[in-house]
């Protein structure tokens, strides 16, 4: 007997086939949205996740560059000597080739013992920095000599040199024939700072 006479002739079995068939169409639409919404979290956590590699992986990059320009740095320093201990004899022999180069006539100076300065937030642990105040008088021509010193003392290296200050004053007017006397006294006071690193062997 076929099937569709069967139903014919049992109303209640189609209306109950009909049931299953569309209670199973329900059950595939709803699994086909489960699905689509699990494929949809799935893409977005795999989203998520690509952007966080990123993420880490420019920190990365950022981080390597950071560590590289401040080893970069750190070599510079101790190529100007400005890492180790006190270089007081290429200080004075740096000064003593200046006064001959730029022909100063009047130079003098003070080198007072090292100090600890103060420890900066964030300092590195086992590294310290110091500074020798040297005071320094000389007899100018004109205020270009100052400049000139100042730079001079900065390409020499052997530390590192922050100026705290200079004043210049003119001179008592010497004698008419004496026309390459000093007509200006400077008086500085620049620190010479060295960078100790317990770390390090220099």
């Amino acid at each position: 007997m076929k099937v569709a006479e069967m139903l014919a002739r049992a109303p209640w079995r189609a209306a109950i086939v009909a049931v299953l068939l569309a209670a199973s169409g329900a059950a595939l639409v709803i699994a086909a949205r489960q699905g689509i919404v699990q494929a949809n979290q799935q893409l977005l956590a795999a989203h998520a996740e690509r952007a966080q590699l990123r993420e880490q992986l420019v920190r990365v990059t950022q981080d390597e560059r950071e560590v590289g320009e401040r080893a970069d740095l750190y070599r510079r320093l101790v190529e100007l000597h400005v890492v180790g201990a006190e270089r007081r004899l290429e200080w004075t022999e740096s000064l003593a080739r200046i006064r001959e180069r730029r022909q100063l006539a009047e130079l003098r100076y003070q080198i007072a013992p090292r100090r600890l300065l103060q420890a900066l937030p964030g300092k590195p642990g086992g590294v310290d920095s110091y500074a020798s105040t040297m005071k320094i008088e000389m007899g100018l021509l004109h205020e270009g000599d100052l400049f000139r010193f100042l730079e001079d003392l900065r390409a020499s290296g052997n530390a590192y040199y922050a100026v705290n200050q200079c004043s210049v004053a003119r001179r008592t007017p010497a004698a008419p024939d004496a026309t390459l006397a000093p007509r200006l006294r400077a008086a500085c006071e620049i620190d010479l700072i060295t960078i100790h690193d317990g770390g390090s062997r220099t």
